[in-house]
């Protein structure tokens, strides 16, 4: 089955560009917007829409296959590629990547997103993270198209990877939102919550950490409240930076705290994500295997969860070696293809780290809908509820894309052992 033709879509992402360096530097809330002048070249405000491009191949039997390229909430900083607009990038799918495509046979997801992944610009460079994501994605889906399968079973074959016919845990952010959402979280019975965005120590950690630890507390007795005796989830917090800042990157003071949010969280597991930022990777990796040495001495469970300074496979491949994470955020979009999320979440798994598909708020529904496949397959500990920070919609498209995966795969499985069955009688 060969692509006879590549389109290219605009589209919206399910929520906003963000200019960091403009946030950090003191823009202030304006209603939903802030105020202030942009600082990240190729912002035209501080937050802006998010866009996309959908990525349609058009394969000879007249099937189309879909993929959309995205990129993370705070584009252009941290070592990210620049801003990723529609009409900006476009023309560069039309241009340059359509005629490497137009023709190729879907036979292999592996061969083809290796291909494109090693795609450069004639002016050098590779191309933008965000037109290889997309790109991937429309591969992964055409391959499946070609060969009659669902994406997971496409991942499974060519990883040999055997299929689980089981949930993946699914992890809810509340943004803002941390009470009212985790409401929404608890309700829907996530497995995995609230995330809650503690990223300022005076108003969301507390000099002291008191607010955060408050806040824990509320959450248990919320779960108990609105749950019931069978549901047990893990608690996620993303602190981004924010205990290092308040405990002066004391290690040995940040390893009591933890101590007493895992009191606090008591019977539920706790993870924090991000517990201090270094200011440098080399920096974050000493800094985090300081801390977890701390709370193995202490006997206290916490688990540590790397995000700042751990975005490509090659970063996240650095972080598991040195042993500084129990747990590695694997955030989709800035890994480019995704064979790089299913090699990263294999790399991390088979040295007992735990792997984490995230990603960001700032992506598609399609994006969220590929993500289930790559989870099902490759068997993450959690992954991402997206796109967007409002739970509902987020929990929605990602259960909803499980679970009706999960139900093909098991009617095929029911097939297959009946059949084997009669063979045999």
């Amino acid at each position: 089955m060969k692509i006879v033709d590549v389109l290219a879509a605009p589209g919206l992402t399910g929520f906003y560009f963000d200019d960091q360096q403009a946030i950090k530097a003191g823009a202030a809330h304006d209603g939903f917007a802030y105020t202030g002048e942009p600082l990240t070249e190729g912002f035209t405000a501080v937050r802006q829409r998010g866009e996309s491009i959908s990525v349609i191949l058009v394969l000879e039997d007249g099937q189309i296959a879909y993929g959309d390229c995205a990129a993370v909430q705070y584009s252009g900083t941290g070592g990210r590629d620049p801003l990723f607009l529609a009409e900006d990038f476009i023309p560069v799918i039309l241009e340059e990547i359509r005629p490497k495509l137009v023709g190729q046979d879907l036979d292999s997801f592996r061969r083809l997103t290796k291909m494109t992944e090693e795609l450069t610009r004639s002016r050098g460079g590779r191309y933008h993270t965000a037109i290889r994501y997309g790109v991937s994605q429309a591969i992964l889906d055409g391959v499946a198209k070609a060969k009659r399968l669902t994406m997971t079973e496409i991942i499974a074959q060519e990883y040999n990877l055997p299929l689980i016919l089981e949930p993946v845990p699914i992890f809810t952010q509340t943004g803002d939102e941390r009470y009212e959402n985790a409401d929404k979280a608890i309700i829907k019975r996530a497995g995995v919550l609230p995330h809650a965005l503690i990223n300022n120590v005076e108003s969301k950690l507390g000099r002291n950490g008191e607010l955060l630890l408050e806040y824990v507390e509320w959450l248990k007795k919320r779960i108990v409240t609105l749950g019931d005796r069978h549901y047990h989830p893990t608690l996620h917090i993303d602190v981004y930076g924010t205990i290092g800042l308040a405990f002066g990157e004391d290690t040995d003071k940040m390893a009591n705290y933890l101590g007493e949010l895992e009191k606090a969280a008591d019977p539920f597991d706790l993870r924090i994500e991000g517990p201090m930022d270094a200011g440098s990777k080399e920096g974050q990796l000493e800094a985090l295997k300081a801390l977890r040495s701390a709370l193995r001495a202490k006997g206290i469970k916490v688990e540590i969860v790397a995000d700042e300074w751990c975005n490509t496979y090659e970063d996240i491949v650095e972080f598991v070696d040195a042993g500084a994470a129990d747990m590695v955020q694997i955030k989709t979009p800035d890994l480019g293809g995704i064979q790089n999320t299913i090699e990263a979440v294999l790399y991390a798994k088979k040295r007992g780290i735990g792997a984490y598909v995230g990603g960001s708020c700032n992506e598609t529904d399609c994006g969220g809908r590929v993500a289930v496949h790559v989870a099902l397959a490759a068997r993450p500990d959690q992954m991402l509820a997206k796109p967007g920070m409002g739970v509902d919609e987020g929990y929605m498209i990602v259960h909803n894309e499980m679970n009706r995966t999960l139900a093909v795969l098991r009617a095929k499985e029911s097939k297959k052992t009946h059949r084997q069955r009669a063979f045999w009688s």
